[in-house]
């Protein structure tokens, strides 16, 4: 199969981004899929979770990958981190000034990722890219390379859904670049059935997005231990209501992706 890059992108910070994609990836891998993680936010969050070294250790990481050559690649990518299949090209600090030089050397600054990664389609079978807070090049490079998309929202919050518009304005805009990028959905996120603000949230997503995962994610301080761990939460607990949720929403986008 050719190989499916998954960008989980919001602008707005907090709202599960990387929690998403290090036990995505970890259920992908346990279904016996090769999965690549590209770190794509500065505060490198994921890198931290999932590397052997810490990411200031790291010579070649995303920022280096983005505006240098494409022999690269093979340097970035990490075989070896805490999760089993799961490969990494971490983040960096460095993530920070990679935009501005994108916007002064490269002569497609929303394409540089796309590029680097054609010569890997077919080697993982799953590439998921954690974007940064912002709807700048780095998510414009994410989403340009990506041919899906979900979009996390922190349904327990009822600032969940801020700016969900200006990112589906901004999928929009990437579509004359990417046009057959999909989006599966919305994921709701620390998500309880019971609660007025879930239910409301979770309505008001559909009615804007137009389509939300079958799967939620509940709350649980399983996903904070599993992080200062440096585990997935397949490794921490297996048997805990946020792993069976992971679980299902692994298996939900392998169907909707095969059925595509």
């Amino acid at each position: 199969m050719s190989t499916k890059i998954i960008s989980i992108a919001n602008h707005k910070g907090g709202c599960g981004k990387t929690t998403t994609v290090i036990h995505l990836a970890s259920e992908l891998a346990n279904l016996n899929y090769k999965v690549l993680i590209i770190d794509l936010d500065p505060q490198a969050n994921a890198s931290l979770h999932l590397g052997i070294k810490h990411p200031s250790e790291i010579e070649i990481t995303s920022a280096e990958l983005l505006i240098g050559e494409i022999h690269l690649l093979q340097e970035a990518i990490e075989e070896k981190t805490n999760i089993d299949n799961v490969s990494l090209i971490y983040g960096s600090l460095n993530l920070g000034k990679t935009e501005d030089q994108l916007k002064e050397d490269s002569p497609r600054p929303s394409e540089e990722l796309i590029q680097k990664l054609e010569i890997l389609d077919g080697i993982y079978d799953f590439i998921l890219i954690d974007c940064p807070p912002s709807l700048k090049l780095l998510t414009s490079n994410a989403l340009a390379a990506s041919t899906h998309v979900i979009i996390p929202i922190e349904s327990g919050s009822q600032y969940g859904l801020y700016g969900v518009t200006d990112l589906l304005n901004h999928l929009k805009k990437i579509e004359r670049i990417n046009p057959n990028l999909k989006l599966l959905g919305a994921l709701l996120i620390k998500h309880d059935e019971r609660q007025t603000v879930c239910k409301l949230i979770r309505e008001e997503a559909f009615h804007q997005v137009g389509s939300l995962m079958a799967t939620t994610i509940p709350l649980s301080t399983k996903v904070n231990q599993a992080a200062i761990l440096q585990q997935s939460l397949l490794q921490l607990d297996k048997g805990t209501k946020v792993r069976k949720a992971f679980q299902n929403l692994a298996l939900e986008i392998v169907q909707k992706i095969n059925l595509n």
